[in-house]
């Protein structure tokens, strides 16, 4: 794995640039090519013990260059960390310890007091991200947790000439998730809605614009033209982040958002005249309201899919801070991945 920390190129991508390439020389495939503006393409992964790196420089302007980190990672029959927005779960196979001269009663992490379960086959440690020693750091709008697996075999004394072994343990936090709701139409329109991405978010209904009271019907039935007020906010609150509600589309098929279905938002601009926004990308939260509708010629229940993006709060210049962008200066699919989960029915009160 090869991890490019900092650049200082010449200000010109067809000028300076660097392409990574998938094995031992350049007839491999490419991975990527970056530049100094290019920040989509930080870390690059190997399906062997290979990479190739060439940088390709002119004969004009001088900087200093850039900064690489190269490690070598575990096979999936080895070890596995797992994130979400509440844990980190770090897995270590027994028979990879074992090959080590190592058992699982010799690690710990960067807070020994944090302890691992140890079965028949594997060492897993499973903590929150804002424990056991877990650091926490932003680049290029990323969110990454740290820590470190550490071992050392029982000796007496206080100091150790031999080598200790040393697993270095991160997620980069994806920055959006997408999210999904449904309701059914009554002539009333309301819904629940949960997401799940690498950062986990919940969308729930609530019975006013305070948003102090949420709404936990499994079947939530609303009239036509009712009020209807929804928050998405991360699983675990987290004030050094933001979370902007990029688009919000309704369908009444919960499988197909593109045939037949209706923009509340798009690219954080509002599409429907009643979609109202109390807040979004300014807190971990986002809060909106709009009016309760139905789809023609078809069922009463509404479908709601809403794709959040999850920025750094003291990165000034993220797409939380844009607002609405009526054009979009790249496809964010191409940068970050997306979830969706789904929740409801809602239905509108007197339609079958």
């Amino acid at each position: 794995m090869s991890t490019f920390g900092s650049f200082r190129l010449e200000r010109c991508c067809n000028c300076d640039y660097i392409t990574v390439y998938d094995g031992s020389s350049t007839d491999h495939p490419q991975l990527g090519k970056v530049c100094f503006n290019d920040t989509s393409h930080q870390v690059f992964h190997s399906s062997s013990h290979y990479l190739t790196v060439v940088f390709r420089s002119d004969s004009s302007g001088v900087s200093h260059g850039f900064k690489a980190l190269f490690t070598s990672s575990l096979t999936e029959d080895q070890g596995r960390v797992d994130c979400s927005s509440d844990n980190m779960v770090i897995a270590i196979q027994r028979s990879y310890l074992n090959s080590l001269g190592l058992n699982g009663n010799d690690l710990y992490v960067d807070d020994h007091l944090c302890r691992p379960t140890i079965s028949s086959t594997e060492i897993v440690f499973s903590f929150p991200l804002n424990a056991c020693g877990t650091a926490k750091q932003t680049m290029n709008g990323y969110v990454s947790y740290t820590n470190n697996v550490r071992a050392s075999q029982s000796q007496s004394g206080e100091i150790s000439h031999q080598s200790q072994f040393l697993l270095r343990v991160g997620c980069r936090m994806e920055p959006d998730t997408m999210v999904q709701i449904f309701y059914k139409a009554k002539e009333i329109i309301n819904a629940n809605i949960t997401g799940t991405g690498r950062f986990n978010a919940s969308i729930a209904f609530y019975t006013s614009s305070s948003f102090n009271q949420q709404i936990y019907d499994s079947l939530y039935e609303v009239n036509l033209n009712q009020l209807l007020y929804v928050q998405v906010a991360l699983n675990r609150p987290d004030n050094s982040l933001d979370l902007f509600l990029d688009t919000c589309v309704a369908s009444p098929n919960p499988n197909d958002f593109k045939d037949r279905s209706y923009d509340l938002l798009r690219n954080g601009c509002p599409r429907d005249n009643t979609y109202y926004s109390y807040t979004s990308g300014q807190h971990y939260y986002a809060q909106f309201s709009f009016r309760a509708f139905k789809f023609l010629r078809t069922h009463a229940y509404v479908y709601l899919q809403c794709k959040v993006i999850i920025c750094p709060d003291n990165d000034y210049n993220s797409r939380c801070r844009q607002g609405c962008r009526f054009r979009r200066k790249r496809s964010l699919d191409s940068t970050y991945h997306t979830n969706t989960v789904r929740l409801g029915p809602i239905k509108l009160k007197g339609i079958v």
